[in-house]
C-alpha cells in the first residue's frame, strides 16, 4: 500500500541546500521572519502566552522566549513562542497549505538554531525545507482532512517543524523519514477549538513535537518511516489521500514559499476576502452603515466550518465570526487590533443582526458580498489569495505592521535594531545575536 511518500519528501527536504535558493526566495524567507517576530512580540502579553510562561517557568537553557528573555529549554521555548505567534491570528498563510506554515516551523527552528549557535544561512535553508514539506504533504492529502475538522497547522505543521529541525541537525533521508514518522504520531489539532486559546496551542505543539521528533530521530529513536501513507497512518486517519504526484509536482513558481500570503487583518484568513470587499464598498462611498437594510455574505463550506461563530463574546471569537467582522468593516472599525470590548459593542451587535451568511459558494473564488441599501444592491468580490510580487512594497507593509506590534513590546530603539537586522540578515549572521534583540 506504500506509495513512498514519506521517504520521497524526506529525501527532498534533507537534500535542500541554501545555495539552491533564488534571491527572492531568501528575501521572502526574511519577510516571514520579520512578520513572525512582529506577531509574536505583539502577543507577548496575551493570556495564552502568560499562562504557558506560568506553567513552564524559566529553567536553565539557551533558548529565548520572544518578548520575555532567555533561560528556557528549547522544547519549552518552541511551545511558548509557537503559541504566542499564532495567538493574534495575524500570522501568514499559504496558498497550498490550509494552515499557518511559519508559526508551525519558525519557533521550532529558531529554538534549535539558538541552541546550536547556527547561522542565518542554516536557519533559512531549514525554514524553506520545512515550508516546502508542509505544502507538499498538504497537496498529497488534499483538503478533505481540513473539511472534516483537522487544523493543518497542528497536524501537517508538526511534520514541517520536524523537517526544519532535521535539516538543522543535518539528518540524512533515512533519519528524516523517521523524524516525519515521529512527528506524524504526535500530530493533532481540532477545528472545534477555533475562537479559543487551544487554536494557537496547535502551532505551539506542532513546534514542540516536531523539534522533539527530530531530536529523537537524531539519537536513533525508531518509528515507521512510511507513517504518512501507511495503512492506519496519518493520511488514512485524517481522511486524506496520498497523492505522490501532487506532492512532488512543482508549484507554479517552483517554490511553495513564493506563494506565501501575509495578513493585514488580525482574524481568520477566510474572513479577509469579505473584509476587503466591504472595505472597497465603504471606501467608494457607495455604502453607508446607517442606511443599510441587509447584507448577504456568500460563503462555502470551508468558511462556514472555520469562521461562523454567530454571537462572539471574546476577541478570540470575533476573529472567527464573519458576521461580526463584517459589521466592524461596515462601521470602519480597525481589524488589525481586535479586543474583547468589540464583541460587546451594541452598535456592532445591532448591525450584525442585518448580516446573513449564505452557504451557496464553491470553495476557492473570492467571497461575494451583497449589500442592500435604499432599494439598490451593491456587490463586491475581492481576491486576497494572490501573493504580492512587489517585494519592496511588501517589505514596507510588513515594516509598518512590525512597528505597530513590536514597539509596544520592546523599546523603540531595540525594535528598530531587530527590524534592521532581519531586513539585512546576511547568511553568516548568528541566530543567537538575532534572538538577543527580541528580549526586552
Amino acid at each position: 500500500m506504500s506509495t513512498g511518500l514519506t521517504r520521497s519528501l524526506a529525501e527532498l527536504s534533507s537534500a535542500l541546500e541554501y545555495e539552491q535558493l533564488p534571491d527572492d526566495v531568501v528575501e521572502i524567507a526574511r519577510h516571514c521572519l520579520l512578520d513572525w517576530f512582529g506577531v509574536t512580540l505583539g502577543a507577548a502579553d496575551e493570556p495564552a502566552t502568560a499562562i504557558l510562561l506560568l506553567a513552564l517557568r524559566s529553567a536553565e537553557g539557551p533558548a529565548t522566549v520572544v518578548g520575555h528573555g532567555n533561560g528556557y529549554q528549547a522544547l519549552d521555548a518552541a511551545l511558548i513562542n509557537g503559541t504566542a505567534s499564532h495567538a493574534l491570528d495575524f500570522d501568514d498563510v499559504s496558498v497550498a497549505f490550509l494552515g499557518h506554515a511559519s508559526v508551525a516551523i519558525l519557533p521550532a527552528a529558531l529554538a534549535l538554531a539558538e541552541q546550536l549557535d547556527a547561522t542565518a544561512r542554516e536557519l533559512i535553508a531549514a525554514f524553506v525545507a520545512g515550508y516546502e514539506t508542509v505544502c507538499r504533504v498538504a497537496r498529497a492529502l488534499g483538503p478533505r482532512p481540513y473539511v472534516r475538522g483537522f487544523h493543518q497547522t497542528g497536524t501537517i505543521g508538526t511534520i514541517g517543524a520536524a523537517a526544519a529541525c532535521a535539516h538543522l541537525l543535518e539528518l540524512d533521508a533515512d533519519a528524516t523519514a523517521t523524524a516525519f514518522g515521529l512527528a506524524s504520531t504526535q500530530a493533532a489539532g481540532l477545528k472545534c477549538h477555533f475562537g479559543t486559546m487551544a487554536k494557537p496551542l496547535h502551532a505551539g505543539k506542532a513546534c514542540q513535537n516536531g523539534l522533539l521528533a527530530a531530536l529523537l530521530a537524531a539519537d536513533g529513536f525508531t518509528a515507521n518511516p512510511d507513517a504518512i501513507e501507511a495503512d492506519q497512518g496519518l493520511a488514512a486517519l485524517l481522511g486524506g489521500g496520498t497523492d505522490l504526484d501532487a506532492a512532488l509536482a512543482d508549484p507554479r513558481g517552483r517554490w511553495h514559499v513564493r506563494d506565501n500570503l501575509f495578513k493585514y487583518h488580525a482574524s481568520c484568513f477566510w474572513t479577509h476576502s469579505m473584509l476587503e470587499g466591504i472595505g472597497d464598498l465603504v471606501r467608494s462611498g457607495a455604502v453607508q452603515a446607517d442606511r443599510i437594510d441587509h447584507v448577504e455574505v456568500h460563503v462555502s463550506a470551508i468558511e462556514l466550518g472555520a469562521a461562523a461563530i454567530a454571537e462572539p463574546t471574546t476577541a478570540l471569537e470575533v476573529k472567527y465570526s464573519l458576521t461580526h467582522l463584517a459589521a466592524m468593516a461596515l462601521l470602519k472599525r480597525p481589524t488589525s487590533v481586535i479586543r474583547d470590548e468589540d464583541a460587546h459593542d451594541p452598535e456592532l451587535i445591532a448591525l450584525r443582526a442585518k448580516i446573513t451568511l449564505v452557504g451557496d459558494a464553491p470553495p476557492g473564488p473570492p467571497t461575494r458580498v451583497e449589500v442592500l441599501q435604499d432599494g439598490r444592491t451593491y456587490t463586491a468580490q475581492h481576491e486576497v489569495a494572490i501573493p504580492d510580487r512587489d517585494l519592496a512594497a511588501q517589505q514596507q507593509r510588513l515594516t509598518d505592521k512590525f512597528a505597530s506590534l513590536a514597539v509596544p513590546a520592546l523599546d523603540n530603539i531595540l525594535a528598530w535594531d531587530l527590524l534592521t537586522t532581519i531586513v539585512h540578515l546576511g547568511p553568516e549572521h548568528r541566530v543567537r545575536e538575532l534572538m538577543m534583540l527580541a528580549r526586552p
